[in-house]
């Protein structure tokens, strides 16, 4: 069996040897591609395998590995479990699967590699997206004796979403089958029929068994019917090449570089294409020009920095340039908008919900973003393009995005560097979803804020008062829209300029086409706060009483205001007590399961970290609570 070269083996050799083999190492090619598939389709022991084979195993890791296999009963077939040279958390080797992504090199005369071993249960989906996104190259397990499932499709779609053309097709566990000519090509067949639409540039199919290392490294003995190559073979000579087609210049700022008052530069890593020092770039969003003075270095300054070149560059004139503006030339210049369509793949077990605002990681740029629709989901078992309204864990579909200002962006087959961002959740800060750009919306660069000559301030100036909105949250029953009502009664015997929004009159119109699910309940809130701004912006002061349960949604809501203007005010009012008043007869029917998603009995509400005004109608009477808010308002100085 041909053996694998050992990087990092040679002993006391002279300088000489050691010369030669770094310039070998440098000539050679590198290949990063990740090994993925069904949980327990063999991928942790297909790298053990290569490394195994390799000598690429130091002996301690040899001896851990063999006495975990002892302790867990043994591998298939021996002693030693391949897989635990690879998976090192204790919790992946208690449950013999794989829990993170780890990352192996080793090197062939021909090839280096880098591999990523990604997880295979369906709650690790985010770990294998993770590791994908740095690979060229994917090899795809299938275990022979249950062929294709629904979490091979699964990541067979992702690997086509993020880009990668080319995937080996590894039919594991052969041994297990009896090497059968049969299994194989239906398998093959299958995922041929499946991957179609999938629009892989090349699908390479190879019967297999890690375990034993039936065409690994070497060709079977088992299966002579086989003619293709071996694994390893496969990853030597496969190209992975893009077209030659150079991409833009791209350069996100990272950080700006002001060690003394008589330097200033722009750090970061160019993400393509090259810049020479003299050319004239333009700086995005702002559209502002200026030309590069310097390309600075630590080992000195560059004439020319290109692709993964980490630099500083400094300009001629004086511009204002910020962490997140990207740099680039202006032949090819990037996408602005604040709008564009995305495709998602959602990893959070909390459903996306449109209209709930996130926050939107995407290069070095940081900002908010509210999903506007889902145009569909993906059927991962067929392809199909599904109707629906969230995403659900490990989902994928097409959406749109609406940013608060524009972003700067290629499309993700463009440029996967400026096209990639990820979907963060403002209050756990867990990534929930990853997301690739596919274009921006016409639309958005088509609408442009009209210019009025009478001003919120000019209207509260008219009106004698400030403009603010005072936000009521509580429970059903907990006594919101009394004292709201109550509030702008005396606010209007005092000649106040007033409206109020209550949910049940709301519904009546504006938002009469939604339901009660928590989708439904961010659009009904993200369309409430929209007319209460509209309200404020007029010059009045706007009562709003919703439940509003959750604060993802009370806090884009709030941040639609300027400061102090946005009022929180909790009606903390016990289920207990709201129950017994009951004055709609809502929780009885929801206690006899005639209505469905009704918050407090069987939905979340999410009660007020720090509201603006605290009140409890247990124990104090509307008019007194009504005067507790007016001695704020006064004290705000907002009447």
């Amino acid at each position: 069996m041909p053996r694998l070269q050992v990087v990092g083996s040679e002993g006391k050799g002279a300088s000489e040897r050691v010369d030669a083999r770094i310039a070998a190492e440098e000539t050679r090619s590198l290949l990063r591609f990740l090994t993925c598939g069904s949980v327990d389709d063999g991928k942790s022991t297909l790298i053990g395998r290569l490394l195994y084979d390799s000598a690429l195993v130091y002996e301690d890791q040899m001896r851990s590995a063999e006495h975990d296999s002892r302790r867990a009963g043994g591998g298939r077939g021996g002693t030693l479990d391949l897989a635990f040279l690879v998976d090192g958390l204790e919790a992946e080797r208690e449950q013999k699967i794989t829990i993170d992504v780890a990352y192996r090199y080793f090197s062939t005369p021909r090839r280096k590699f880098i591999v990523a071993d990604t997880p295979g249960h369906v709650q690790y989906t985010r770990n294998m997206a993770t590791g994908a996104s740095n690979c060229d190259f994917a090899v795809l397990l299938v275990d022979a004796r249950s062929g294709v499932l629904t979490q091979t499709r699964r990541h067979a779609c992702i690997l086509s979403l993020l880009g990668i053309g080319k995937i080996a097709l590894a039919v594991n566990k052969m041994d297990l089958v009896d090497f059968d000519q049969a299994r194989f090509e239906a398998i093959a067949e299958d995922f041929a029929g499946f991957s179609a639409e999938l629009g892989f540039e090349l699908v390479t199919a190879i019967p297999l068994s890690a375990l034993k290392g039936d065409n690994v490294i070497a060709p079977s003995a088992h299966m002579h019917w086989y003619r293709g190559p071996t694994l390893l073979g496969h990853l030597e000579t496969v190209d992975v090449a893009s077209s030659g087609k150079e991409r833009p210049f791209r350069f996100p700022v990272q950080w700006v570089n002001r060690p003394h008052l008589d330097f200033r530069g722009y750090a970061g890593t160019v993400a393509s294409g090259k810049i020479a020092r003299g050319e004239e770039v333009v700086i995005h969003p702002s559209g502002k020009r200026a030309h590069v003075a310097r390309i600075v270095t630590a080992d000195g300054d560059l004439d020319e920095a290109q692709e993964g070149d980490a630099v500083t560059l400094t300009f001629a004139e004086e511009v204002d340039v910020s962490r997140g503006n990207i740099i680039a030339l202006e032949a090819g210049a990037p996408s602005v908008a604040d709008q564009m369509a995305a495709r998602l793949i959602w990893f959070d077990e909390e459903p996306m919900l449109p209209g709930r605002a996130y926050t939107l990681k995407c290069g070095c740029q940081t900002t908010t973003a509210t999903i506007s629709n889902l145009k569909y989901k993906l059927n991962v078992d067929n392809l199909d393009h599904v109707a629906g309204k969230t995403l659900e864990f490990n989902e994928v579909g097409l959406c749109n995005l609406i940013t608060p200002k524009a972003l700067v962006f290629d499309p993700y087959a463009e440029n996967a560097a400026t096209g990639a961002f990820i979907l963060i959740d403002r209050f756990t800060n867990a990534t929930v979803a990853a997301g690739m750009i596919e274009f921006g919306l016409r639309r958005a660069t088509n609408i442009q804020w009209q210019e009025l000559f009478v001003d919120k301030a000019a209207r509260g100036v008219l009106m004698e008062q400030k403009p603010c909105v005072l936000w009521f949250t509580g429970l059903s029953g907990a006594g919101k829209s009394t004292i709201a009502n109550t509030l702008e009664k005396r606010l209007h015997a005092m000649g106040r300029h007033t409206y109020m929004l209550d949910g049940d009159n709301v519904r009546h119109g504006l938002n009469k086409d939604l339901g009660f699910t928590d989708a439904d309940r961010v659009e009904n809130i993200r369309r409430v706060a929209e007319a209460a701004r509209l309200f404020v912006d007029a010059g009045l002061i706007v009562m709003v009483s919703f439940i509003s349960p959750f604060r993802s949604e009370r806090r884009m809501a709030r941040d639609l205001f300027e400061d102090g203007e946005f009022i929180e005010v909790f009606v903390d009012t016990p289920l207990e007590i709201c129950e017994a008043r009951d004055p709609k007869g809502l929780y009885r029917k929801a206690r006899a399961g005639l209505i469905a998603n009704f918050t407090g009995i069987d939905s979340l509400y999410e009660p007020p970290e720090r509201a603006e005004i605290q009140l409890d109608t247990s124990k104090a009477t509307p008019e007194s609570l009504t005067e507790a808010v007016l001695g704020e308002l006064r004290r705000r100085h907002l009447i």
